[in-house]
């Protein structure tokens, strides 16, 4: 199974790491934080429900394409899904 860094690379379509994983692993940080912020306790890189949500949050705020806001309400509707279920509401043992 790829880790979420390999998925956001091969969603964004990236050729070159080097350069791009100092922008993306922010993200990736700042996605799990937001996640966090809104109720998500329970994240884990290797669910796939996170790793989805992390994909779409990187396609949001790398800026790519003029379809950001679409990305956007994907990750978004996900998001409040995950937070309204009880699945991730526990903390990481």
């Amino acid at each position: 199974m790829a880790t979420v860094l390999e998925q956001v690379h091969a969603a964004l379509r990236l050729k070159s790491r080097a350069l791009d994983d100092d922008e993306i692993t922010p993200l990736i940080e700042a996605c799990k934080a937001d996640l966090r912020m809104h109720g998500v306790r329970r994240v884990d890189e290797t669910d796939p429900l996170i790793a989805r949500a992390i994909v779409l949050y990187c396609k949001a705020y790398f800026g790519y394409d003029d379809q950001t806001e679409r990305w956007q309400a994907c990750y978004d509707g996900l998001r409040d899904s995950m937070e309204l279920s009880g699945d991730y509401r526990e903390e990481d043992v």
